[in-house]
């Protein structure tokens, strides 16, 4: 649809403000106009409905949407490893997520082929291989395996998990490869993490100094850097060193949570995944030692969240789903809201998001001149935040202004 207008819906425009019943006049796959508008074109007729703004996922990782140990051992053919991946792409979307930050997995293949159209899928942002250091975490090779074999398990224009740096060198030629792979931004681990096979989460990784290595050379480029961090003393390390963005952030504590406000550092917790591990670990294709791992983090992220909202810090939402099992990846939006409100983790999947994205100019809220990224979903969930972690409640799904998803 080039033109269209979509009437009757309650509109939550994720401002944060209350919804309103207003028509939505739709023009070249931008918003045009909030209010009745006589201009010819189609009407959807969306009574009953409740629109949101398309969703964000600030932490997704479409790479690893197959069982992790089965594919990173040579054990699956790249073209089932395509399959899951694209398989994943078109439930995201048809989950109500228009855009979708990838924290890493994907080479810069999978992106152009979801923004040509040849697949379903979100707007993707990709930092491409995650950095980490040489055995650190995203280091997934046999204990055998020569460290120096670890590439070869990239499968280049499909997936490419992690990129090892043993020093600070290494680290730039690696970044500056992955810019030239087409990452937007970098990811680096500086801790320990759960889904690990050699490190702990109270393990720091990377120093200050090679961290900012990272950040000098995201800067020359006009973007920034975000950590997987979960202790408190990595998380601290990354910010001194000039990153954006935290993931995780399991043991944040006040004063590294002060530091992060006055810097302008977002947070992004992951309260999804935890209850992936804890609940179906064999799904993810882990062995039951993950879950040992993961005990406690939810409690402690849950913590580390009011930590970081009493400091001021800008918090986002994402999900980081891994394996096969990423179809309802609202489920972080319904997480979110049994800890602050249902409207709070809404504003934190759009507005929020989209500017730690940097997309606060094109998506995440309702208003003229935005990109037309919108979902109908049956129901209020406002009310009833459940609805957001069933695909099937998100009814109608638009993305910059065509229709990719109607069930009505």
């Amino acid at each position: 649809m080039g033109r269209f207008q979509i009437v009757g819906a309650a509109v939550v425009d994720g401002s944060g403000r209350d919804p309103v019943n207003v028509d939505v006049s739709i023009e070249d796959g931008h918003i045009a106009r909030l209010g009745a508008s006589s201009a010819h074109g189609e009407r959807l007729d969306a009574e009953g409905l409740t629109m949101t703004p398309g969703l964000i996922d600030a932490h997704v990782h479409l790479g690893l949407s197959s069982p992790i140990r089965p594919q990173f051992s040579f054990q699956l053919s790249a073209a089932e490893i395509a399959a899951d991946i694209f398989a994943t792409a078109g439930a995201t979307l048809d989950a109500g997520f228009t855009t979708v930050r990838d924290t890493g997995g994907i080479d810069g293949g999978v992106v152009t082929t979801i923004a040509k159209g040849k697949v379903r899928g979100p707007r993707v942002l990709s930092c491409g291989p995650v950095q980490c250091q040489t055995g650190g975490h995203g280091y997934y090779g046999a204990d055998w395996e020569p460290t120096e074999l670890w590439s070869s398990h990239h499968v280049p224009g499909l997936c490419a998990l992690s990129m090892m740096s043993g020093n600070a060198d290494e680290l730039r030629g690696n970044v500056r490869e992955a810019f030239r792979r087409g990452a937007s931004f970098l990811k680096l681990c500086v801790t320990g993490g759960v889904v690990g096979a050699l490190d702990r989460l109270t393990d720091t990784q990377f120093t200050v100094e090679e961290i900012a290595v990272a950040v000098q050379e995201a800067t020359a480029r006009g973007t920034y850097v975000t950590v997987h961090a979960h202790n408190n003393e990595g998380v601290r390390n990354a910010v001194e060193a000039g990153v954006r963005c935290v993931e995780h952030g399991t043991d944040l504590n006040a004063s590294t949570a002060t530091l992060m406000a006055t810097r302008e550092v977002a947070l992004v917790p992951t309260f999804a995944v935890v209850e992936q591990l804890l609940h179906d670990t064999a799904g993810a294709g882990l062995d039951e030692s993950t879950r040992d791992r993961v005990m406690g983090v939810r409690e402690r992220m849950t913590e580390a969240l009011a930590v970081a909202k009493e400091a001021g810090v800008r918090i986002g939402l994402g999900s980081d789903l891994i394996g096969p099992a990423q179809n309802r990846r609202g489920e972080e939006l319904r997480l979110r809201a049994e800890l602050e409100t249902p409207m709070e983790a809404l504003v934190a999947a759009t507005k929020t998001n989209a500017e730690i994205l940097g997309l606060s100019s094109e998506v995440g809220r309702i208003a003229p001149g935005m990109r037309a990224d919108l979902v109908l979903w049956k129901g209020d969930p406002l009310e009833d935040p459940k609805l957001f972690a069933d695909p099937s409640n998100a009814i109608v799904v638009v993305q910059a202004g065509r229709v990719v998803k109607d069930m009505r």
